[in-house]
């Protein structure tokens, strides 16, 4: 497996485009299938989950090319319903085609996705979202078929504000019989980007952004062009990273609306930021300030996919801090790995005890999922010596070249692919 190699201690500097948000172009991918015919997204980071995507739909009959960051899909030469097990295992955010597939073939078949380093992600909510827009579920030995002649609107009230059950109703219901209200839905962004992609293709969708959303159902839908929007994970990994280091970076192409909980937290660390429209400074010139209490929860709280790179600062900083993470049960994974490099942190169920060090040194870790790998990139960012980060395949499907990205910044970063040996090559 590939693996990171870090010579740490100086600081970022300099200016960085911010790519398109993965979190936000896998639900329009998906969605893409509820109109036949050419689309052109814009603005596709190109990441290990984006090509898995696009390697499903390719299986599913559709023809994409991505190029650059624009991705051009055809699917109108889409020609089964049935997801393949194998690629369904390799990434949980396959579950977004069941509401797409069902409306277009009234019939679906998916298997349980993939399962998830930082916790468990049940889709129970997805299918009671479903079932209440009329369709009849079996389910049978991980085998999940959905039917319905026609979806009809329905009011849906989601117990727990789940992105992917609140997208993935948004999407079955575009072209379902009449209305239906989602209330206690998700407000992320990306929420809002998938609204204003499906409104592009001419549904009628209000609400995004707010806990409570209103699908009127349209007999078509039209491929249209579209723009992701910036990844505001990684713009605040990037900040984090700045902070880190004591550096001075300006990230553009970012939306600091979307961020506004992270500014926040980083403010109380000492940390200067300045915002003009798409464009934010960051620096951090000393040392930074420990923030007493930081609680993850869903948007627009302090999100828990910026919670492991957060700790980072925290650990270097002066004083303490605790950490509650109420998300997922499994985002502390980092903190062994952050030990081998001095880092001073207990934890106790789901809360994180950090106590400031002066510095961080450089070790071996490995990346245990997407989040924790790219926290410890920033610790050997910041860390004195030589750090190297193995597994770093988790990063790569949150991090378009996050190696390159750093680079763009004065980092000494750089990626070791491991060389095949004799009984390699012989298999």
């Amino acid at each position: 497996m590939d693996k990171l190699v870090i010579e740490g201690g100086s600081p970022l500097s300099g200016t960085i485009r911010i790519h398109g948000a993965k979190n936000a172009a896998l639900p329009i991918l998906a969605a893409s299938l509820l109109a036949e015919g050419v689309h052109s997204l814009h603005n596709v980071p190109k990441l290990l989950d984006i090509e898995t995507m696009l390697n499903i739909l390719g299986r599913l009959g559709c023809r994409a090319v991505h190029e650059e960051e624009t991705v051009t899909m055809d699917t109108s030469t889409l020609s089964t319903s049935h997801v393949p097990e194998d690629l369904m295992r390799q990434m949980r955010s396959s579950i977004f085609l069941m509401g797409p597939l069902l409306a277009r073939f009234g019939e679906v078949t998916i298997y349980q996705p993939g399962g998830c380093a930082i916790g468990e992600r049940k889709i129970d909510l997805h299918l009671q979202g479903l079932k209440l827009l009329g369709a009849e579920i079996e389910e049978t030995s991980g085998r999940i078929s959905c039917r319905a002649g026609r979806l009809t609107g329905s009011d849906i009230h989601l117990d727990y504000p789940s992105v992917g059950a609140t997208e993935n109703i948004m999407m079955a219901a575009a072209m379902a019989e009449g209305t239906t209200t989602i209330s206690g839905a998700a407000r992320e962004p990306e929420i809002q980007d998938l609204q204003n992609f499906l409104n592009a293709m001419g549904a009628q969708i209000i609400g995004a952004g707010t806990d409570t959303i209103t699908i009127r159902g349209v007999e078509k839908l039209y491929p249209c062009t579209y723009e992701v929007i910036p990844d505001r994970i990684v713009a605040g990994t990037v900040m984090i990273a700045a902070a880190a280091t004591r550096g001075s970076v300006t990230l553009t192409h970012t939306n600091a609306g979307h961020l506004t909980s992270l500014i926040h937290v980083l403010r109380r660390a000492g940390v200067q930021i300045t915002v003009c429209n798409d464009i934010i400074n960051v620096s951090c010139m000393g040392r930074p300030r420990a923030v007493e209490r930081i609680v993850t929860s869903p948007y627009p709280s302090f999100p828990t996919d910026l919670q492991s790179q957060v700790m980072v600062l925290l650990s270097l900083a002066d004083g303490f801090s605790v950490i509650k993470e109420t998300v997922f049960e499994g985002r502390f994974k980092h903190v062994e790995e952050m030990a081998r490099m001095g880092a001073d942190i207990s934890t106790d169920l789901n809360r994180a005890f950090i106590r400031g060090v002066q510095r961080l040194y450089g070790a071996t870790v490995e990346a245990t999922d997407l989040r924790a790998g790219a926290a410890l990139v920033i610790a050997g960012l910041a860390a004195q010596g030589t750090t190297i980060v193995e597994q770093a395949h988790h990063i790569d499907r949150g991090y378009d070249g996050i190696e390159l990205l750093f680079q763009k910044l004065g980092a000494r970063i750089s990626r070791k692919v491991p060389v095949p040996g004799p009984l390699d090559l012989a298999n």
